[in-house]
């Protein structure tokens, strides 16, 4: 078997990648004569990229395409089809994503590899839209290795547009259940290029409290900018800049509320605004015919919030990373079938919520990659973290990728070790219900994956099955009555959490014009006493189909997206744990290619308006409609 290089970029060969999609309409196919293609996608799942079927761990990737033709406006609903994935929403300000039955704050989010939020916060994903976004890479099970503290459970990495040859805009427009504006312009020449993003989304809100009618909104604005340039032959410099605001309402919480419909009450004058900064700088540099590649990085995240007439805090988290990636074999790194990768990183972080407490740790990490002619391709890392705050940390990741010789499967392993930090709050939060516990110790996490895929129906169609399980270690958990003076708190729990479950995905191209997707996930998640953990359902299931029309140039869709066995604490009645009703929702998309250039789309969300809830107490978005419009030149 043929291996590709390690550089060399290719599209997702997974099922959980749906790689087999209907063909592309007509516009997304023509251009000027002379416009170079950009490369295909790969995966950043290390410390370089890698092609995807000689990356061993579990992971999924929404292209662009992907995302349009089913309709998805916000990375959160995007999250909702991905297997392995739950997504909750305490009102539509308060979203939530747990990998795996890990909790929030072990999923580490990236906007182009820089931390989306600063000061080691919890990112919640709200109203972050699809808009200008090239992929959303989620890779599933530990990555500490490369990512550090919060990547216990998993990394989701937001990929943004990059310029392409020529000069280029385009924008789009959708009303409906509320509006969203998004545009953007790119320039690219024979030594550099850049790239220019601006959007705009308002939801006009929807009533979370179940017996009120107020509805709480969300309004985000965001501009970003990125930037490369190929100084010589050698040295390549760029940047990545991204700026946003969001401003959203919530209501107050009764908790002596005596049911759900009265956990929330209607408050118009309870608001939230959150700032949000991220940017990079880098430069890599070449050297040995190729064989030797360095690569400085700066990277810096803010995060500002205000709520009601509250102070405003702020976190702030900076890194510096060095990267060497080394060709074994002699061959120049992007051709090379043995990679040896070294980084040295430092990584600072501050919050206002202990504005005396700053922290930082130093990290050194090793990573290997093997393309062998059997057509195993191994990839095993290993980092030591000098913390200055806590106990010194070793973590470390393995990952196997086996295409059986004459065969149609491909069986992919791994398995590895990481660390999650106490967030600032639950270490020094002083308000009017909680207060923090200075001496947590950090969260540790393990865990493996066992998986198949194979190739069906003469290459027509796949299907990958992953088993996974991951225990944790002093799991933090929120403690009502814990603090000394009766308050609530957080606290180590003893003994090990307990995660394990299996991952379905499958996708066939049933004919030229008909593809159908299904995934499915099942989810065992217990607390080191037994109990169910909360926000974790034990079955999801995502049925797709889409159809294309007229030659190619429009098509339409469905998703079916079924939710089981899923528990919360109730906000009352001493937070014992009740199961939310099972739901299945209904999605439908289209759009048609007006002109090459032009797009009109369509779609429904909750098509039947299902009521129903992810989280105790709050009420969802019922059917809302779209049309939008699409233009690039």
């Amino acid at each position: 078997m043929t291996r590709k290089a390690a550089f060399a970029p290719t599209l997702p060969g997974t099922a959980l990648l749906a790689a087999i999609i209907a063909p592309l309409p007509l516009w997304a196919q023509q251009g000027d004569p002379d416009t170079v293609q950009l490369d295909p996608v790969v995966i950043t799942g290390g410390l370089t990229p890698i092609a995807a079927d000689a990356y061993g761990r579990a992971h999924t990737v929404l292209t662009a395409d992907e995302i349009e033709r089913r309709g998805l406006r916000t990375v959160q609903d995007a999250l909702r089809i991905v297997p392995g994935v739950a997504v909750s929403s305490a009102g539509a300000s308060q979203t939530q994503v747990r990998i795996r039955g890990a909790e929030g704050n072990h999923t580490l989010i990236l906007i182009d590899g820089v931390p989306a939020t600063g000061g080691n916060d919890e990112y919640y994903l709200s109203g972050l839209e699809t808009a200008n976004i090239d992929r959303i890479e989620v890779l599933r099970g530990p990555q500490s290795v490369f990512y550090g503290s919060n990547a216990s459970a998993g990394v989701i990495n937001i990929v943004t547009r990059r310029a392409e040859p020529g000069t280029h805009a385009g924008g789009r427009v959708e009303v409906g259940n509320g509006y969203a504006l998004s545009g953007w312009f790119s320039q690219r020449g024979e030594r550099g290029g850049l790239m220019f993003t601006a959007s705009k989304h308002d939801d006009h809100g929807y009533n979370s409290a179940l017996n009120g009618d107020e509805k709480d909104g969300i309004d985000r604005r965001s501009l970003g900018l990125s930037g490369d340039w190929q100084a010589s032959d050698a040295l390549q410099l760029g940047f990545t800049l991204r700026r946003a605001r969001e401003d959203m309402d919530y209501d107050s919480q009764n908790f002596s509320a005596t049911g759900a419909g009265t956990y929330l009450t209607d408050d118009p004058d309870r608001h939230s605004r959150h700032d949000e900064f991220t940017g990079a700088l880098w430069g890599e540099y070449v050297m040995a015919d190729g064989r030797l590649v360095h690569r400085l990085e700066y990277q810096e995240s803010v995060f500002k919030r205000r709520q009601d007439s509250n102070d405003e805090t702020r976190g702030e988290t900076r890194a510096l990373k060095y990267r060497l990636i080394y060709g074994l074999d002699g061959r120049p790194v992007a051709e090379a079938r043995h990679l040896l990768n070294l980084m040295i990183e430092r990584v600072e972080d501050e919050n206002d919520d202990a504005p005396d407490y700053a922290r930082a740790n130093n990290s050194l990490a090793l990573e290997y990659r093997g393309f062998l002619e059997n057509g195993l391709d191994i990839q095993a890392g290993l980092r030591r973290d000098d913390f200055d705050r806590f106990a010194d940390f070793t973590s470390w990741n393995l990952g196997l990728s086996w295409q059986v010789p004459d065969s149609r499967y491909r069986l992919h392993a791994s398995a590895g070790r990481g660390l999650v930090k106490p967030s600032y709050y639950e270490l020094f939060a002083d308000d009017a219900y909680t207060l923090g516990n200075p001496g947590l110790s950090p969260e540790r996490n393990s865990g493996f994956d066992l998986g198949v895929e194979a190739e069906l129906m003469d290459g027509r169609g796949s299907i990958d099955v992953t088993y996974f399980n991951e225990h944790m270690q002093d799991e933090i958990s929120y403690a009502v009555g814990a603090a000394p003076d009766g308050r609530a708190s957080y606290v180590n729990q003893r003994g090990e959490s307990r995660r394990q479950g299996v991952e379905v995905a499958g996708q066939w191209q049933a004919s030229d014009a008909l593809w159908l997707g299904m995934s499915y996930t099942y989810l065992d998640a217990k607390n080191p006493d037994g109990s169910v953990e909360v926000r974790r359902p034990r079955h999801q299931l995502g049925l797709s189909a889409r159809h294309d029309l007229w030659d190619g140039r429009g098509w339409i869709g469905g998703d079916i997206r079924h939710v089981a066995g899923n528990y919360d604490s109730q906000g009352w009645n001493g937070d014992q744990v009740r199961e939310l009703p099972d739901y299945t929702l209904v999605n439908l998309s289209g759009g048609y290619d007006l002109t090459d250039r032009v797009r009109a789309t369509a779609r429904v969300v909750n098509l039947f308006d299902k009521e129903y809830s992810d989280v105790w107490g709050y009420g969802t978005q019922g059917r809302q409609a779209y049309l939008g419009l699409e233009a690039k030149w």
